[in-house]
């Protein structure tokens, strides 16, 4: 398989970050950690060997980012809007930074042609980034397969609430876009999956992907919003197998 390493800059966020390429062809998928990870977590956890098949065969291109949760999502300052903040400077990031750099690598991977749009996808927090990174910029991912995501922006900000909030808070703003909003018929054309166990450790993530569920479809919105059984809890064996299953609907 190959893989490669990159560290480069972020203007938006004031450091060096660092991603990682695996594969030499395919469609791009950008990956999110799991709260406060890194870059290199999905590797060390199995997942890119439980996708090796689509990688190996040319179908996926892997990159794994690094996460900004410790300066926002976790962030256990007093100032609120600071922390939502960070997430913005995060959003600027993955979107003016991170975006073209895959979009450039994946399309020197296929001979010059350049992708229709990046795929996301991510378990437990990397399943939050991914749906709400497909719904914020749906004009630059084309789809996502979120895992055990949380997607009311409450759970992190319980007695703080403001337009940045709202803007990372899918269930609000899927709630309150009106039904012409440009976005809503791009949603329609791009593969949404959200799957959620309904075992151990999977709340309030249940809650939130039954709520999407039901946003989705009073908007008309065909996601698939998928729940696996009583036995499947918020842990790494159970996406290591739910990963390939749903790749094989998106490649």
């Amino acid at each position: 398989m190959k893989v490669e390493y990159y560290k480069e800059y972020s203007n938006n966020l004031g450091r060096d970050m660092e991603f990682k390429v695996y594969g030499h062809a395919g469609r791009p998928f950008l990956v999110f950690p799991c709260q406060d990870g890194r870059f290199f977590d999905y590797e060390n956890m199995g997942m890119i060997d439980a996708a090796k098949d689509f990688i190996e065969s040319g179908r996926i291109q892997m990159f794994c980012c690094d996460s900004n949760d410790l300066a926002s999502w976790s962030s256990k300052s007093w100032d609120n809007r600071a922390r939502i903040e960070q997430q913005e400077a995060y959003v600027r990031y993955i979107t003016n930074e991170l975006a073209p750099r895959v979009f450039d690598i994946n399309a020197e991977a296929n001979g010059g042609v350049y992708a229709d749009g990046i795929m996301t996808t991510g378990n437990s927090m990397g399943g939050t980034h991914a749906l709400n990174f497909l719904l914020r910029r749906p004009d630059i991912f084309a789809g996502c397969i979120a895992l055990s995501g949380a997607y009311n922006a409450r759970e992190f900000f319980p007695d703080y609430f403001d337009d940045l909030v709202y803007a990372n808070s899918p269930v609000d703003y899927i709630e309150g876009m009106p039904y012409d909003h440009p976005y809503v018929e791009m949603y329609r054309n791009r593969q949404i999956i959200v799957c959620c166990g309904r075992g151990a450790w999977e709340n309030p993530m249940q809650e939130d992907s039954q709520r999407m569920k039901e946003l989705f479809e009073h908007k008309n919105i065909p996601a698939w919003v998928d729940f696996w059984g009583s036995d499947v809890c918020h842990d790494w064996p159970w996406w290591k197998k739910q990963l390939p299953y749903y790749l094989n609907f998106v490649c």
